[in-house]
């Protein structure tokens, strides 16, 4: 694979990944913005309006015969949160040129018309179709309210609401359901424009074609970009430290029949420069995973929970450990969970631990190799962090990760939150016991 990066457009960044191993091309659009309370859900809102229609084809119908005419060419919306960062935008899949008939350039067919489901939408007197609006917001208002519906990624979401409560990591991807309920299509076409003037762009392009063609195509596409200051100062805020001297409680009740028990962990001094093989190898031996301390211990030799396992999100420098317990193990799941952080911090860590964990790791990094979703949310990622490394250097830099490496990573994390979900009067029959690895 060739890997190349240039600024196409002011502010438009493309990186193109150059591989003959697909037979299927992918193009990513996303516009970059601070992610805020008061936005969100505008921003999320833009680009599932966006794809109802362009003025050439004006409502879902017209644009699905246009893709269909591009050989089942697939273009979806998109939205992300990578640290305090929102990023919304498109995501298409579209066959390569040697597998259909005729050759027809369907890059620069798809280009184009993500342009003009960018920069030429459907509107009415210059403002959003008001129908479309109230359509897609209502479909994300019941995305934002289905999230109650999973007790395990509601858990984790609460926590972090808690722990970040004056951060603005605090806030969904999609929002808030007060924010949406107040969008209006006169309100976000106004939204709609800032974004286009302000926001970083950043294009991610994996298939066949050469990065010199690529970019011609994506400057031709997007040339009607209009660009005014463009905001470079958008970024996440890595909070070192917990607010208090001592990790807070929170608790909620709810109709449950299994408890969710989720403590959240800052990881502290290790992100003022940050050795993300050694953060990620750290994670693997303490809970991601099977051979993993939690799940080797509080979940198979201790039996106190039906799932445990950590997360971290490496922007943030946050790390979440997520467990479903019965409500009377609280204390014993909590006591043990910390145990086994201490233990690393001890030094107690076997070979066949560390070896496990980096394996682990720097098998899923190459695999991510196999997939261009995995590579486009990866090379986004990096560009985010100013990495210029590509998933085989650093899994090559995982397995360099030494046993004091990961030690050092544990002594600096500190435990900010515990909240915990537990039942309510009534028990919910949907409520099912997870007995898998996180």
């Amino acid at each position: 694979m060739e890997i190349s990066r240039e600024e196409i457009l002011p502010g438009v960044g493309l990186t193109c990944l150059r591989s003959d191993k697909f037979k299927t091309a992918c193009i990513s659009l996303s516009l970059l913005t601070q992610l805020t309370r008061e936005t969100a859900s505008l921003n999320a809102l833009i680009p599932f309006v966006l794809r109802r229609g362009t003025t050439q084809y004006p409502d879902m119908e017209a644009l699905s015969r246009k893709l269909d005419e591009l050989y089942g060419t697939a273009i979806e919306p998109a939205v992300r949160r990578v640290g305090e960062i929102q990023c919304v935008g498109f995501y298409a899949s579209l066959p390569e040129p040697d597998f259909i008939p005729g050759r027809q350039d369907v890059l620069r067919d798809t280009a184009e018309l993500m342009g003009q489901l960018l920069l030429a939408p459907a509107t009415r007197g210059g403002l959003f179709i008001p129908e479309y609006v109230d359509s897609e917001r209502a479909k994300l208002l019941e995305l934002i309210r289905s999230r109650v519906n999973d007790k395990r990624g509601y858990a984790v979401q609460r926590c972090l609401e808690e722990m970040c409560c004056f951060e603005d990591y605090s806030v969904s991807r999609y929002g808030s359901e007060e924010e949406c309920e107040g969008i209006h299509y006169r309100k976000l076409t106004r939204r709609y424009r800032d974004l286009l003037k302000s926001s970083p762009v950043e294009i991610f392009y994996c298939g066949r074609c050469d990065d010199k063609r690529v970019a011609r195509i994506m400057r031709d596409a997007f040339a009607a970009l209009p660009r005014a200051e463009i905001d470079y100062e958008i970024g996440t805020d890595v909070r070192m430290n917990s607010v208090e001297d001592s990790a807070r409680y929170v608790e909620d009740e709810m109709a449950v029949t299994q408890g969710k028990l989720v403590i959240g962990f800052r990881l502290g001094e290790v992100m003022d420069d940050p050795d993300i093989a050694a953060i990620h190898v750290f994670n693997a031996v303490y809970g991601s995973g099977s051979t993993s301390k939690l799940f080797m211990n509080v979940r198979e030799r201790l039996s106190l929970c039906y799932y445990a396992g950590s997360a971290i999100d490496i922007h943030k420098g946050i790390m979440i450990v997520s467990s479903g317990i019965e409500f009377d193990k609280f204390d014993e799941a909590k006591a043990e969970i910390l145990a086994q952080l201490d233990e690393i911090r001890k030094g107690n860590i076997t070979d066949s631990e560390l070896q496990s964990a980096k394996s682990g790791i720097a098998s899923i990094l190459r695999s991510d190799m196999d997939s261009q979703g995995e590579l486009e949310g990866f090379y986004l990622s990096q560009t985010l962090m100013g990495f210029d490394y590509g998933p085989m250097e650093l899994a090559q830099l995982v397995e360099d990760v030494t046993k004091e490496d990961v030690i050092k990573v544990a002594e600096s994390v500190e435990c900010d939150l515990v909240y915990f979900l537990k039942g309510g009067e009534a028990e919910d029959a949907e409520e099912d016991f997870e007995d898998g690895e996180n």
